[in-house]
């Protein structure tokens, strides 16, 4: 008899083991649809806006300008035949480089627009970021997947979908609730 109880003895240590392994890995999955958070948190609709004002300010430089050189070029169009060669010279040269000019700032204009939405849009992600990890800290959770659209997560059952919560939970935050 004393021989069978040690062999039992580790069978039932195993046994045990695999389970409390077993069950500690099949936690609750949960997800967030990251697309429905960017489009419902509030603070994402005012700073785009915010953006959109800065952006369409730059913008309307640039088209200030253009004008201002299409004028300049309209009027070289309409005097030229009065001028001499070297006037007609000097004045290419310099629609010429104002024309460079203006590309380098328009070019320069769109690099810092595609600055400023980038700098936005990750201010957003953080914001959600931040919140879903305290979020899933505080409700226990082990871990919570980002679901974008594009093929991470292909199927999930409606019962794992935290989005609703959380975006309640973080608009709240931004409003001081």
């Amino acid at each position: 008899m004393n021989k069978l109880a040690f062999p039992l003895a580790i069978i039932a240590l195993i046994i045990s083991l695999a389970s409390f392994f077993y069950f500690k890995t099949n936690s609750a999955q949960v997800y967030v649809d990251v697309n429905k958070l960017m489009d419902g948190y509030k603070r994402t609709a005012i700073v785009k806006k915010q953006f959109e004002v800065k952006a369409n300010t730059l913008k309307a430089n640039v088209d200030s300008l253009l004008t201002d050189w299409q004028k300049e070029l309209k009027d070289y169009e309409k005097e030229r035949s009065s001028m001499t060669k070297k006037e007609l010279d000097l004045k290419q040269q310099l629609l010429s480089n104002k024309q460079q000019q203006l590309n380098n700032y328009q070019q320069a204009i769109q690099k810092q627009i595609q600055q400023e939405d980038q700098k936005v849009t990750q201010t957003v992600i953080n914001d959600i970021n931040d919140y879903v990890k305290d979020y899933g800290k505080k409700n226990g959770y082990d871990i919570i997947f980002g679901a974008s659209g594009s093929g991470n997560i292909m199927y999930a059952s409606d019962a794992s979908d935290l989005t609703s919560v959380i975006l309640e939970g973080l608009n709240a935050e931004f409003e001081g609730k």
